[in-house]
């Protein structure tokens, strides 16, 4: 069971922390088409609107590869969106593997 939880620091840009907790007593391996590891996408508190995506200009590595994340442990990314807009929104982060679905959601406000 994957428990995943997301940190917002607002600091003239603003830096996401995703983690993703192992809640199981098995290992859980993360399998991903590119080097791309996660997904963080910005909207509009309002009317969400999709205001910035992590991954929109940017390239990732075409190569496979996986994440083991024991039990009780976990696993985190960090990724920083530098030129916001004041404002109010709702990150919504995810995992860039084919087989997790661990999407979490964080307002905050610029």
């Amino acid at each position: 069971m994957l428990e995943p939880t997301l940190s917002v620091a607002v600091d003239g840009a603003v830096t996401f922390t995703y983690r993703v907790r192992n809640g199981s007593d098995e290992p859980v391996t993360l399998a991903f088409s590119t080097s791309q590891r996660v997904e963080v996408e910005v909207e509009a508190y309002e009317d969400d609107d999709l205001v910035w995506r992590f991954s929109d200009g940017r390239m990732f590595a075409q190569t496979l590869g996986e994440e083991e994340i024991g039990p009780g442990e976990s696993f985190a990314e960090t990724v920083t969106w530098d030129d916001p807009e004041t404002g109010r929104y709702v990150a919504v982060a995810s995992l860039a593997a084919a087989d997790a679905d661990a999407e979490t959601r964080a307002a905050f406000e610029v």
